[in-house]
């Protein structure tokens, strides 16, 4: 994914089950209505479905919007059911959630060293 500033990017996830046949209008005015955000921002907002093996994330560019989609091929995405209108992640936490990880739950990282 290409953003303008990575550093100042911020990830909204939308707690709950979105509707994954929405595009373009329909995820905008998620955004818009339901997050009360604004989607020209410098956000990076995910949504997922009911299964929770299909992730979307909407993006404005600049001059567009950018729509991604992830599917895990075997088990599913660590999703909240309830929450906030948009749980701000932190980029670790993206990085997690986009390799299957539960970015829920705090992970300690194992340095390895060679012998």
């Amino acid at each position: 994914m290409i953003f303008r500033s990575p550093m100042k990017l911020r990830v909204y996830i939308k707690p709950g089950f979105t509707d994954m046949r929405k595009s373009w209008n329909g995820l905008y005015g998620l955004i818009l209505n339901e997050m009360e955000l604004d989607p020209h921002g410098e956000y990076l907002f995910l949504f997922s479905g009911h299964s929770r093996k299909t992730i979307k994330a909407f993006y404005w560019d600049g001059n567009g919007f950018c729509i991604w989609q992830k599917k895990l091929l075997k088990g599913s995405f660590a999703w909240p059911v309830t929450g906030d209108a948009g749980r701000i992640l932190s980029q670790k936490e993206l990085r997690w959630l986009l390799s299957g990880i539960d970015f829920r739950r705090e992970h300690r990282e194992i340095n390895f060293l060679k012998v």
